[in-house]
């Protein structure tokens, strides 16, 4: 995404604050923030995508965390198995891909039980290959979190998968 949401100050300080806290959660809010202006900011932050209800409570998803400048603090010696329901569910959010567009074509393409290679993603997409490149290592590997596998097969050609 290349244009970032204008938030509300209200929006921005309440984020920068959850981001601050370990769990991510967006309560308590600020005193002055009271009725029908309390609902309209979080209803703004769930429409945006910034924060996730997760069992009444509201916690910042990656989104809320970039749209602060922020990365979600991960606790020492935690491995995949060990985190939370809640924050299960709101890395399962974070990976949702519009359909149609190009990344999410070369996720596809990927997705194969044989993966794709380079050239197969240029001609689903029409991007030049440092394009490609760049594409699945800043966004698929890092923002997405995907595991990508790397092969060279008999024809000598490299071929990308995700796990």
């Amino acid at each position: 995404m290349t244009a970032q949401t204008k938030l509300t100050d209200t929006q921005t300080t309440i984020l920068k604050a959850a981001a601050g806290r370990t769990d991510g959660n967006i309560e308590p809010l600020p005193p002055t923030l009271r009725g029908s202006a309390r609902a309209k900011v979080i209803e703004g932050l769930l429409a945006r995508g910034l924060v996730v209800d997760v069992d009444g409570r509201h916690l910042l998803t990656d989104a809320g965390y970039v749209a602060v400048g922020k990365r979600r603090p991960v606790p020492k010696g935690v491995q995949k198995m060990d985190v939370p329901d809640a924050l299960q569910k709101l890395e399962a959010t974070s990976r949702v891909i519009r359909p149609g567009t190009k990344l999410a074509a070369i996720i596809d393409a990927m997705r194969n039980p044989g993966g794709a290679t380079i050239a197969q993603m240029i001609a689903g997409t029409g991007w030049q290959a440092h394009t490609v490149r760049g594409a699945i290592s800043g966004m698929v590997r890092k923002r997405l979190g995907y595991e990508v596998i790397t092969e060279k097969g008999a024809d000598g050609q490299r071929a990308y998968r995700i796990a």
